[in-house]
């Protein structure tokens, strides 16, 4: 809609004929415009004693009061005169009055703004009484500053960009430009409509600005969300020698909580105590926030100490910082010190437990709190609901979520966009697009997260005709697809293997005028490396390098997760060299990441040295520390970690328990396996998955404790899974039980049909018990239900080149110099009583024959190579995906000690680290 611009009134619909006609003739007191309405006290009287019933008697009413003027001006009889028009339909006077009574008054009985919400609600909108106001000025009312600042605030809550410029002109000419409250409306004005820097146009033109400009000048920036320079502002406003209003210095402590400011955080508290505003309750309680958010509690609870009567407000400001923190169990006893206070929990309160259990607990326990909230006569808000959906959607309750679904309806929250979006995200990540669908389709006012939610839903789902389907619908609703549409696309693509086309959806956002950033190229990257397209995430990352794009924190995080997954020791301290240089070196994310990508690379001196420096480490790191400890057979070490992580108050999950399970696997240690097992119900308070319940089958298993393994299988209470029936089938290989193994393989071909090593290791155990009919029987199997075999193969890097060895397919460029030196290499090595192991050769030939297949097991031949190409002072880094075999073990062995080099590989489960005739696992694997 144009602007009611003070040259083109004629044109406003709303002024017509008869209402110009009423103007000038039914209206007694209002016959010139310029006449400013007067009103007694008296008056006031009358008009809440005498009973209007008709429009006629209002305008007698306002003769009346008109005449009885004694220059004694009253708001709230404005006010009531203003409510009386707009009863019986007359906005035209009630805006008359508004303007040339009301916004003159110096003194508010109530905020403007709700007055004009009046107009609003008797059907005359923002824009009509500004053109009301253009029609006054053009008939020659004079306005005073007042009269204009309030004008000037309803220009900027309607946007109306040029009327507010047209004002401003108006002021110029008039002199009133240098008025401290026009000054103020002006900022709001322009912050609001034109930008920031306008407002800070119009701050810098004033040679001494008082309070009021410099508090309105940093509430300009704030609105904006520009709070760095917030901060920069208040810090001139105090070089200045101007004292910030008690407002003012809430919001700033506020953003120091947000900004993670603790250093100006601290100046401002200094700053509080220096001018006696440590009384004041709100700023108090934004100090205790600002801590908090910091992680600084002891300085929240010293200031929270000080406060002489804590309000509902304060206690909740010290509840939430401790739940945020993490630290539940003072966060319950505050809970429970503030039930026997003067201060009630209120719902703030809940809702700080809620999103601390979320935060730090388990999903199960927000459930809990749910239910004592509501125990206690509690009604969960839209915080709580959004809080109660994302735990369900990690839990992946669906029937739950229909259940909160179904209260978000009866209590008439279905509306909230707030709610609405955190039901789309639970029904899509409980796997329910029709239930996302439906509670998409009854959202009245859907914003561009709504959107954004159902769009990416369809996408990571693959439906990506529906996703592009909603896209050209969510523009013909007037809402433009953004960032973050564009970069969920680009994801699902990503996500679901068609890297392809979510490079030309890149190439296409280019085309349509968005350019493509850091997160976009970062979404292709992170897909590919979700589902083990590790190559191509490099590939991109170098397009990616070539467009100009820095990388950030989440994309070098990504990159080392693939260095993680390939073993590339090289290219992974490529990256790490990246973080340093761009600074993303003390993340705790790509800190964690690096401390991954060395484990799993081999270098765990690197991994230790990475964690022991590492300043802010999360329970993610002290884990993958563990984990990294675990699979290179560490076991005492790894329990030792998990011990220090106790004792650095770091409360463990669910995966800690795994990787410390997984070190007493990896090293046989029983006894301490069953003590950890045991303590996650009885001292963490956590109940134990499937994934924990396979280690400890792995390990009693592997120990040979086979019938204890069965029976604890037994006693579950749990349904054993593949992983839980397929350690036990690995167990058997190892101790040779074809009975027991029998029993897990006839589990597994019906929970993994499909997965070849199952049937591989079946076959292994027939062969060495000679049952060969029992092996094509298998193959036979194997061939009816097409499960392709996969082919054993090693691989290391040399230089910039990987060379792979693979059982089957075009043998190396260098077999021949390879079995050469490997014919030398095992002639000096039988001279320190290695004797080839035929046993490992499960195939019904002759002696000779499986000397030879021997030889041509790829981890030898990787081995091999190595020791030829590799500087005689760089150890050998092997990886293979199959685990090792028993003679190919005992090789590595004699050849590190004949060769005097380090070997470390890295098999299908673990690695081993051979050393001068010796292996890091201590031949336990």
């Amino acid at each position: 809609m144009a602007s009611p611009s003070l040259q083109h009134l004629h044109q406003n619909p709303f002024i017509n004929k008869k209402s110009r006609d009423i103007g000038r003739h039914e209206r007694p007191g209002l016959t010139s415009v310029s006449s400013i309405l007067t009103f007694s006290t008296t008056t006031e009287t009358c008009i809440s004693s005498r009973k209007v019933e008709s429009l006629n008697a209002v305008k007698q009413l306002h003769a009346q009061i008109v005449k009885m003027g004694d220059n004694l001006n009253s708001a709230c009889l404005a006010e009531k005169l203003i409510h009386l028009y707009l009863k019986f339909g007359d906005f035209r006077s009630a805006a008359f009055v508004f303007f040339l009574g009301f916004l003159g008054l110096v003194h508010f009985s109530r905020p403007l703004s709700s007055l004009v919400e009046e107009f609003d609600r008797a059907g005359s909108t923002i824009f009509n009484l500004l053109v009301i106001f253009s029609e006054l000025h053009r008939k020659g009312a004079v306005f005073d500053g007042r009269n204009l600042s309030g004008v000037i605030k309803m220009c900027a809550e309607s946007g109306d960009l040029w009327l507010g410029k047209e004002i401003h002109a108006l002021l110029v000419k008039k002199g009133l430009d240098l008025d401290v409250h026009l000054k103020c409306a002006l900022m709001s004005f322009y912050g609001n409509c034109w930008g920031v820097e306008f407002a800070d146009q119009v701050f810098e033109e004033m040679p001494s600005p008082t309070i009021f400009l410099w508090n309105e000048a940093i509430s300009v920036n704030l609105r904006s969300g520009l709070f760095a320079k917030a901060l920069h502002l208040f810090r001139e406003m105090q070089f200045s020698f101007v004292k910030a209003n008690s407002f003012t210095t809430v919001k700033i402590i506020q953003v120091c909580g947000k900004l993670r400011a603790l250093g100006e955080g601290k100046q401002i508290h200094g700053y509080v105590l220096r001018s006696a505003l440590e009384s004041n309750l709100l700023i108090c309680n934004s100090l205790v926030n600002m801590y908090a958010k910091n992680s600084k509690l002891e300085s929240a609870r010293i200031v929270f100490d000080l406060i002489e009567k804590p309000t509902t407000a304060s206690w909740n400001c010290i509840v939430y910082g401790y739940a945020l923190n993490g630290f539940l169990a003072e966060a319950r006893k505050l809970f429970q010190e503030m039930e026997l206070s003067e201060a009630k929990p209120d719902v703030i309160t809940w809702n700080s437990l809620l999103s601390g259990y979320l935060l730090h607990e388990s999903s199960e326990k927000v459930l809990v709190i749910l239910q004592k909230m509501q125990s206690a006569g509690f009604k969960p808000n839209s915080s709580s609901i959004a809080t109660v959906l994302q735990a369900i959607s990690d839990l992946g309750l669906l029937v739950s979520g229909k259940e909160v679904h179904g209260y978000v309806i009866r209590n008439g929250l279905e509306h909230d966009v707030y709610v609405g979006t955190s039901l789309i995200d639970m029904y899509l990540k409980c796997s329910s697009l029709s239930g996302a669908q439906a509670a998409f389709d009854y959202m009245k006012n859907k914003n561009v997260f709504a959107w954004n939610s159902i769009i990416t839903g369809y996408a990571f789902n693959g439906h990506f005709d529906e996703a592009f389907k909603h896209l050209e619908q969510m523009k013909q609703e007037g809402i433009n697809p953004d960032m973050v549409t564009w970069n969920g696309l680009v994801s699902g693509y990503s996500l679901r293997g068609h890297s392809n086309e979510a490079v030309a959806l890149i190439h296409q956002m280019k085309t349509l005028g968005v350019e493509p950033n850091v997160v976009s190229w970062t979404a292709l990257i992170s897909g590919c490396c979700q589902t083990g397209n590790y190559k191509d995430s490099f590939r991109f990352f170098g397009y990616m390098v070539l467009e100009g794009i820095k990388p950030n924190s989440t994309t070098t995080s990504t990159l080392l997760r693939a260095c993680a997954g390939m073993s590339l020791l090289q290219k992974g301290e490529e990256i790490h060299c990246l973080t340093i240089r761009n600074c993303t070196f003390e993340d705790p994310v790509v800190a964690t990441s690096l401390i991954d990508m060395y484990c799993k690379s081999g270098s765990l001196k690197k991994a230790l040295d990475i964690f022991r420096k590492c300043q802010k480490k999360g329970v993610a790191s002290w884990n993958s520390m563990i984990m990294g400890l675990a699979i290179h057979g560490r076991g005492k070490e790894a329990i030792s970690l998990f011990n220090e992580m106790c004792d650095a108050g770091i409360k463990p999950d669910s995966i800690t328990f795994t990787a410390v399970l997984s070190g007493c696997k990896h090293s046989g240690l029983i006894d301490d396996g069953w003590k950890y097992f045991d303590s996650m119900a009885k001292d963490f308070n956590m109940m134990p998955t499937l994934e924990h319940y396979s280690c400890m089958v792995d390990l009693l298993g592997r120990s040979g404790y086979l019938d204890e393994a069965w029976d604890f299988i037994q006693q579950m209470p749990l349904e054993a899974d593949a992983g839980t029936w397929g350690a036990l089938l690995g167990a058997c290989r190892i101790h040779k039980n074809l009975e027991l193994a029998e029993i897990a393989s006839k589990h597994l071909f019906k929970l993994e049909p499909y997965n070849s090593a199952n049937y591989i290791l079946m076959m292994n155990l027939y062969a060495h018990a000679n049952r060969w009919e029992n092996v094509e029987n298998l193959r036979d199997l194997m061939d009816a239900k097409s499960v392709n075999n996969r082919p054993a193969w090693s691989w290391i890097q040399i230089d910039e080149k990987i060379h792979v060895f693979s059982a089957v397919g075009k043998p190396h460029r260098d077999i021949g110099e390879i079995y050469y030196e490997l014919y030398q290499l095992v002639s000096k090595i039988k001279k320190l009583g290695y004797v080839p192991d035929t046993s490992c050769v499960l195939q019904k030939t002759s002696e000779d024959e499986k000397l030879n297949t021997l030889l041509s097991h790829t981890e030898k031949l990787a081995i091999t190579y190595g020791l030829i190409k590799k500087e005689t002072y760089r150890p050998v880094r092997v990886i293979s995906n199959t685990r090792v075999c028993t003679d190919c073990h005992t090789a590595a062995k004699h050849i590190s000690e004949v060769s005097g080099r380090e070997i470390f590989l890295k098999d299908g489960v673990r690695f081993h680290h051979f050393s001068n005739g010796k292996c890091s696992c201590n031949d336990y694997w």
